[in-house]
Parts: C-alpha cells; sequence; structure tokens
C-alpha cells in the first residue's frame, strides 16, 4: 500500500498534464470566483477599518447673535485654523446663509423678505462656523465638553451644538462588527466552496468514461478516488493563488485611490487569515468534490 500511495498521488499530478484544456479552464474558473469573493473580503475590510476608526472627526456648529460685529466673527473663525486635531471650517455670513437658504428652498437669489414676508426685516440668520476636528487626547467625551465650551466663551456667540456623528457610527460599528464580519466571511467562504465544488465536479464528470473503465477492470474505488483528489486540491490551490496575485496587483493600484481630503480612505488587503481562506476553501472543496464525484 505505501508503494501504490505515491503512484497514485503521481498519477493525480499527471492527469492534469493529460489534459491540459480542461485543467486550464478549471483553473481560469477557479480564478475568477475566488478573485470575486477576494474583492468582497477587500470591500469588508476597508469598511471596517474606516468605521472602526479610532480618530474620527466631530463637528461643532456655531451660531453668533444677530447684529455681533461680522469682522469680530471673521477674526474668531481664523483662530480655529489654529485648533488642535483641525480638520476642516466652512463658514456663512448672515447673507450667504440666506443665500444658501434660498437655494435650498429652490429660490435662489431671493431676498430675506421675499423669503418670509411673515417676518420683520431686521430678522436675519445668524452667522455661522462648521468646525470639524479631531478629539485629542485619551478621554474624546472630556475633550468634547472642553471644546464646547471654548465655543461657547467667545463673545457674541448664541448657541454651540456638537454633532459627533462619526464617532457614534464608529462605537456603533466596533459593537455589531463581531457580527457582521465574520459571518458575512463564512457565508461567502460557504459559496465559494459550493461554487467551486460544481466547477470541479463538472470537469471530473467529463472524466466519467475513464471512472467507469477503472471499475470495469476491478479497481476499488479509493484508488480511483485519490488521483481526482490530488488533481483537484492542486486546481484549488492554484486558482487561489492566481485570484491571490490578481488581488495584490489590483490592491497595489488602488489602495490609494481615494485617500484624499475629505474621504482619507485607504483601501486594504485582506488580512492574513481571509487570505489564508482564499486558497485552503477552493483547496479543500476541490479536493471533496473529486472525492464525491467518484463516490458509488
Amino acid at each position: 500500500m505505501s508503494g501504490i500511495l505515491p503512484r497514485l498521488v503521481r498519477q493525480g499530478l499527471t492527469d492534469l498534464a493529460l489534459h491540459p484544456r480542461a485543467s486550464i479552464g478549471a483553473v481560469f474558473s477557479l480564478t475568477l470566483i475566488t478573485f470575486l469573493v477576494g474583492l468582497f473580503f477587500m470591500t469588508l475590510v476597508t469598511l471596517d477599518r474606516q468605521l472602526g476608526m479610532a480618530r474620527v472627526e466631530t463637528v461643532f456648529q456655531v451660531y453668533w447673535r444677530p447684529g455681533t460685529d461680522i469682522g469680530r466673527i471673521r477674526s474668531a473663525w481664523a483662530e480655529y485654523l489654529h485648533l488642535p486635531g483641525f480638520v476642516a471650517v466652512k463658514t456663512y455670513t448672515p447673507e450667504q446663509a440666506m443665500a444658501e437658504l434660498g437655494a435650498r428652498l429652490g429660490r435662489s437669489g431671493a431676498s430675506a423678505g421675499q423669503l418670509f414676508p411673515f417676518l420683520p426685516a431686521d430678522s436675519a440668520l445668524p452667522a455661522t462656523a462648521l468646525v470639524s476636528l479631531v478629539p485629542q487626547g485619551p478621554d474624546p467625551e472630556k475633550w468634547a465638553k472642553e471644546t464646547e465650551a471654548y465655543f461657547r466663551s467667545q463673545p457674541g456667540v448664541a448657541r454651540v451644538a456638537g454633532t459627533p456623528v462619526r464617532d457614534e457610527m464608529g462605537r456603533a460599528w466596533k459593537n455589531v462588527s463581531r457580527y457582521v464580519i465574520w459571518p458575512s466571511v463564512a457565508f461567502m467562504t460557504v459559496m465559494l466552496g459550493l461554487t467551486v465544488g460544481n466547477t470541479l465536479r463538472l470537469l471530473v464528470l467529463a472524466r466519467a468514461h475513464e471512472i467507469e473503465i477503472l471499475q470495469l477492470v476491478g479497481a476499488f474505488n479509493r484508488h480511483i478516488r485519490l488521483p481526482f483528489i490530488v488533481s483537484g486540491a492542486v486546481l484549488g490551490i492554484g486558482g487561489g493563488l492566481f485570484a491571490l496575485l490578481l488581488l495584490y496587483i489590483l490592491h497595489a493600484q488602488i489602495a490609494e485611490v481615494l485617500n484624499f481630503p475629505p474621504l482619507f480612505l485607504r483601501i486594504h488587503f485582506p488580512p492574513p487569515p481571509m487570505s489564508a481562506l482564499l486558497v485552503l476553501a477552493p483547496a479543500a472543496t476541490a479536493a471533496i468534490s473529486g472525492a464525491l464525484a467518484v463516490k458509488g
């Protein structure tokens, strides 16, 4: 038996060379399937890293009292550029705020009196600033309260509203990611296995006449099955490795495509456990498919 096993393994490898078209077609099919699943993994990992970032932005909306000197307001806006963790600031004078509101209402260029004729003439919108900052220090909540207090302390400021949307999103994603990431990976791995299995079973069934001949001459099923298991495993490993190579080349080209303000989104390659699945899952499924195709 010890002498038969190496011969059967060599036979499995030889069969690939004896059927080059079928083998190449199977590798291409496995590569395409695995590559698509790898793209899903890459997207999933990128979203997980982006949503789970520890350093995310908080937006503060600062409103001034109507009638505050615009020179003082512009001076405050200039100070915001030097705040720790500064990302961006968007400012509106009362006139700009009214023009923005008119544009959103579909009446660009309309005056305050035309937009709201029922309001007093001096009821202009307040000067406004939207300041985006990255939290500083180990305690984001304490930082947010201190920063909001700083904005409130400025002369002429009527109201400050903090909207840590991305902070809340990051914390929420960390709480649910374990229920999303690996279940999704498991589901896609099962789908990959089923698709690879069907592809390899079609390849093996195309050689059904060889199996019948071997059975007619009295060969045991285990002796018939082992070369197909070896062939399937080699094809699965080959398809998985080619898919990883294509993913690596694609990632090298697009990793920094979206890494610009305000997105700062860096595309991440699947981590080693996911990359290993892209090779091991096709190999294992292809080997099992080769064994089951000969069963009986």
